[in-house]
Formats: structure tokens, C-alpha cells, sequence
């Protein structure tokens, strides 16, 4: 296919990927549109654009989620294309086919490769085909009967999954044949709410497991390539808090199986634009099995980048522009190691509440090993209504043990007054001996460092910080 300069980018989403975004098109010389609710008028990313174009109220449902709202902006400011970032709409087959349907160019793949991929049944039926195991489990079960049928054959503990699902919503461990009818019920009705699809599968639930992914980047013309593997184990009810490149704990052949089988089930899809394929690890068989596709930017792409030194949001306009991949497979190299951490604006010590409120002292680390992608500044209110995630701190350093370091220290200088983060849990994962050592799973934070950090010493660390910082 023919090439086609891109002059006016849609950035769909807001916050930290919102500025990324902004910055991606800037670089390539791109003027980039922001789309903004009410609450994010005077956002970065809305000082920082060409021009900004207000898609609704401040609730997601009557803005960032409406599709008809987006494609009208879109239209309206005579953009070539619509970039979705992650989150909100970015993973919905109907934005991606209303762009196509309007003339417009979705920065993703196309609504038949997200609709395959969003469906968690399909996408394992496909990972299957492509010669990748799947592990133990079911496609979609019909009934809570069904559901034990299933159970009893895997074995319990299981996992209760939400078929259209992502982001740990509609997820829930099941112990035991007396919790599966009450934690169907529930999982099935939360995926209904958050999906419009109440359909669960199950999956045997791996004890001593590490969550792996590998990062793949297609263009338009069949060339598929991939960014190596990151690691995401440090999990929160089976959301990650910290993430690292490339994952340390992979020996040499798995890396390899890991990264072929990711490439399977990409060329299987035709995948084109940036695309992430997790898997589950079992320790103890020393077994892998595929977990989903992610058909859209990842929150932690920022560690594959320092790494490897290629701009993946660059990358993905250009591949929405028709241009070929800008590298091959052969100058793919990783280089050092990377650790990223999400700062999220939430109470640890009430419970992870959400913690808006004014940004009174913003002053983040510097050095040229640290990355920061936020879209936080000083005086900045941060609104109640969306994901609490306000910054992401990046580090990189030429050992594992130097990049945990340096993150660690990083952590110690980033001056946040104003509202509460969860930069203590942060860093007491980082120096425990069990992430040193990288001896961890993805149960690890909440058996071993949560039950550690108890209010009265996240506390004093609070207070210990303030005295140091004068």
C-alpha cells in the first residue's frame, strides 16, 4: 500500500498517555488534536496540543467512551486519524470501524483483529492454532454447572475470567467447590457491567507463576517483528505496579519459545500497529502458557523502549501512515535493563482509595537514566472521575541490580505534596531481598509486602521523608 502522510492526529485519551502521545506526534512533525471533557480543560496534554476539541462532561461514559463523540471531533477538526492510546476506547472493534467507515485512520489494528483479540475464548481458540499452549481451562462456560464441570476436571483453585474481559475486571480465584456459585454470580455480573458481556471462562489457577509478556510491532505490509519480553509480576488483585525489561527470570530457550510464539500468534492475526501477547509462567513445571492479546499500546511500553532504543508511539503512526516498519528483527537489541513503576494517586494505608486532590509540590527526579511520563505539574487538580494513575517512573541502568537501585533512589527524590501515592509500597517492594533476588511471583506483593506495610509505617516513612527533604 501506498504511504500516506499523516498531518492532524485525534489523541482519544487524556492523562499521561494523552502528553506521550502529543510528544510521539510533535516529534514526527505531526500537529496533534487533543480530544478533552470538561475535567481536562487545563490539562497538560490540552496545553501542549495544536488544539483541543471538548467531546463532553467530565464522566467517561458521556466522553472518553463515546465513540460517536470521538469520530465527530475527529471529522470536526479535519484530523487524518485517531490514535486511542490505552484504556477507554482503544480496545473497542467499534471506534476502529467507525474511523474506517468515516475515512479516517485508526492508529491500531483493524476491528476484526481487536474483536478476536478482545474475545479472550477466541483469542485462545487462535493461540491454539497458531501451535501455542494455552494451558489448563475451558472456552466459555454457560452456567455456574458448567463452571464446576470444569472445575472439577482442572482442579481446584481456579480462576473465574470475564471472556470479554481485561484489566482484572470480572476476575476472581475460587478456592473451592462451596465459593464457585456465589463468585460466578458475581464475576459474570461485574463483566456484564464493565463489558456489556457477561460471559466467563475458566483457567486453572498456577500457584508460584510470573506474568511475561512480549511486545510485537506489524506493519501494513505483512512485516511483523517483536520488542523482546517484559515482566509484570508485581501485581495488586492482578493489576501491575511495577514492570521490568527484559524479564530476568527467563532462561535462554524459554525467551526464545516465548518470543516464537508470540510472532505464531501475530502472523496468525495479520497484526498490524503495536500489540502486546501475555503469558503465564508455572515455576515449578517450568511450563508457559498463553494468557491474552493486547491489541493496543501497553501502560509499561516504556520500559521495551529504554532497552531497546526504538520509539513504539512513533512507530505505530507510521505504521498507521502505511509506512513499512522502520527496523527488522535482525536490529532488534536489548541493552540493559529497565524498571518502571506506576505512581497512583491512592491511599495505601486507607485501602488504596483514590486520592485527588492539588498537586502543592511537584518536583520529579532528573538524570539521564530516568524517564518520567506523567501528566502532573504543580498546582495541577487532579480530577475524581478517572484511573488514578499520575505518573510512571522509568529507570534504566546496565545490570538489574543497578536499575533497582536507581529506582529505588529515583522513588526517594520524586517531591509529590498535596495528595496521597503509592510510592512508599513502591519502594519497600523494590528493596526487599525477595525482589533483589528475583525470587517473586504474582502473589508476592500481597502475601509478602502489603501484610508488612502497615499504616503506622508508611507513616513514618512519610515523616522520615519530610525530615531528610527539609
Amino acid at each position: 500500500m501506498t504511504a500516506t502522510r499523516l498531518g492532524r492526529v485525534l489523541v482519544a485519551n487524556r492523562g499521561e498517555i494523552a502528553v506521550r502521545i502529543v510528544r510521539a506526534c510533535r516529534d514526527e512533525d505531526i500537529e496533534a488534536i487533543v480530544a478533552v471533557s470538561e475535567a481536562d480543560v487545563g490539562s497538560l496534554a490540552a496545553q501542549m496540543a495544536t488544539d483541543v476539541v471538548h467531546i463532553g462532561p467530565a464522566g467517561a461514559g458521556q466522553s472518553y467512551l463515546r465513540v460517536e463523540q470521538i469520530v465527530a471531533a475527529a471529522i470536526l477538526t479535519e484530523c487524518d486519524a485517531v490514535h486511542p492510546g490505552y484504556g477507554f476506547l482503544s480496545e473497542r472493534p467499534e471506534l476502529a470501524d467507525a474511523c474506517a467507515a468515516h475515512g479516517l485512520i485508526f492508529v491500531g489494528p483493524t476491528g476484526d483483529t481487536i474483536r478476536r483479540g478482545a474475545d479472550k475464548v477466541e483469542a485462545r481458540r487462535l493461540a491454539r492454532d497458531a501451535g501455542v499452549p494455552t494451558g489448563a481451562g475451558s472456552d466459555s462456560v454457560s452456567g455456574v454447572d458448567a463452571a464446576a464441570a470444569v472445575a472439577d476436571y482442572v482442579g481446584y483453585p481456579i480462576l473465574l475470567k470475564a471472556a470479554a474481559g481485561g484489566g482484572g475486571r470480572g476476575m476472581v480465584r475460587v478456592e473451592g467447590a462451596g465459593q464457585l456459585a456465589a463468585r460466578f454470580a458475581a464475576a459474570s455480573r461485574e463483566a456484564e457491567a464493565a463489558f456489556g458481556d457477561g460471559r466467563m471462562y475458566i483457567e486453572r489457577f498456577v500457584e508460584n507463576a510470573r506474568h511475561v509478556e512480549v511486545q510485537l510491532l506489524g506493519d501494513r505490509l505483512g512485516n511483523i517483528v517483536h520488542l523482546g519480553d517484559r515482566d509484570c509480576s508485581t501485581q495488586r488483585r492482578f493489576q501491575k505496579l511495577i514492570e521490568e525489561a527484559p524479564a530476568a527470570s527467563l532462561p535462554d530457550d524459554l525467551r526464545l519459545r516465548l518470543a516464537d510464539a508470540a510472532l505464531a500468534i501475530g502472523r496468525r492475526l495479520g497484526y498490524q500497529g503495536a500489540g502486546t501477547v501475555e503469558f503465564l509462567v508455572d515455576l515449578d513445571r517450568g511450563e508457559f502458557s498463553f494468557l491474552e492479546i493486547n491489541t493496543r499500546l501497553q501502560v509499561e511500553h516504556p520500559v521495551t523502549e529504554m532497552v531497546t532504543g526504538r520509539d513504539i508511539v512513533r512507530e505505530q503512526l507510521r505504521i498507521a501512515s502505511g509506512a513499512p516498519l522502520s527496523f527488522g528483527q535482525d536490529e532488534v537489541s536489548i541493552n540493559g535493563h529497565a524498571v518502571e513503576c506506576r505512581l497512583n494517586a491512592e491511599s495505601v494505608a486507607d485501602g488504596f482509595v483514590p486520592s485527588p486532590g492539588t498537586l502543592t509540590r511537584w518536583d520529579p527526579p532528573r538524570g539521564d537514566h530516568i524517564r518520567v511520563d506523567s501528566h502532573g505539574f504543580l498546582g495541577y487538580q487532579i480530577p475524581p472521575y478517572y484511573d488514578s494513575l499520575i505518573a510512571k517512573l522509568i529507570v534504566i541502568g546496565a545490570t538489574r541490580g543497578e536499575a533497582i537501585d536507581r529506582t529505588v533512589q529515583a522513588l526517594a527524590d520524586f517531591a509529590i505534596e498535596g495528595i496521597d501515592t503509592t510510592r512508599e509500597l513502591l519502594a519497600a517492594a523494590l528493596s526487599h531481598d525477595d525482589f533483589r533476588n528475583d525470587t517473586i511471583n504474582t502473589r508476592w506483593l500481597e502475601t509478602t509486602v502489603l501484610p508488612a506495610l502497615s499504616p503506622d509505617r508508611i507513616t513514618q516513612h512519610r515523616i522520615a521523608e519530610g525530615v531528610n527533604r527539609g
